[in-house]
């Protein structure tokens, strides 16, 4: 299943409560900020508003009490479909995009999600990141990261010697 997230910013921080009252502000976000190790302007943390708005949830995160909070950046990610979908279809589609997106970028401050995935929810998802993405790959595919192509190493690679004439 193709997941399309369309993603919109920089948001500050402070611009965050513009997004606590519409019915659109749901989906997946990504924070960058100030990292002691990995520096200025880098992917910290995905997170998902689901049963919340993006202001509300990322309002309860702390984001605020960083010591860089002024330069806190943050891209929201709406989920887009052609065709309706359910609540609980939607709310399983976030679900599905934050899980791969962590797994497959291992944001700093992220720690579920980060060591293993569950494969059998996964495999057949694949996200396309459109618009300002940032950082994020433009597309992840759930099959990269699960056991399904474990036997590729026994392949044969290619070459003049193997090829039917």
């Amino acid at each position: 299943m193709d997941i399309h997230i369309f993603w919109e910013g920089p948001l500050a921080l402070k611009d965050i409560d513009e997004l606590k009252n519409t019915k659109k502000d749901y989906g997946v976000y990504q924070i960058y900020g100030f990292h002691p190790l990995y520096g200025h302007s880098v992917l910290l943390y995905i997170g998902k508003a689901d049963d919340q708005t993006f202001g509300q949830r990322i309002s309860q995160e702390g984001w605020d009490i960083n010591e860089d909070y002024k330069n806190i950046e943050i891209y929201v990610g709406r989920l887009a479909s052609q065709q309706m979908i359910t609540p609980k279809e939607w709310s399983e589609r976030i679900d599905q995009a934050e899980k791969l997106l962590i797994y497959s970028h291992a944001p700093a401050y992220n720690t579920q999600n980060t060591r293993s995935l569950p494969e059998q929810n996964l495999l057949n998802i694949h996200i396309l990141n459109w618009d300002c993405r940032r950082d994020l790959f433009p597309e992840v595919s759930g099959r990269m990261y699960t056991s399904k192509y474990d036997h590729i190493s026994e392949q044969k690679i290619i070459t003049e010697e193997n090829i039917k004439v």
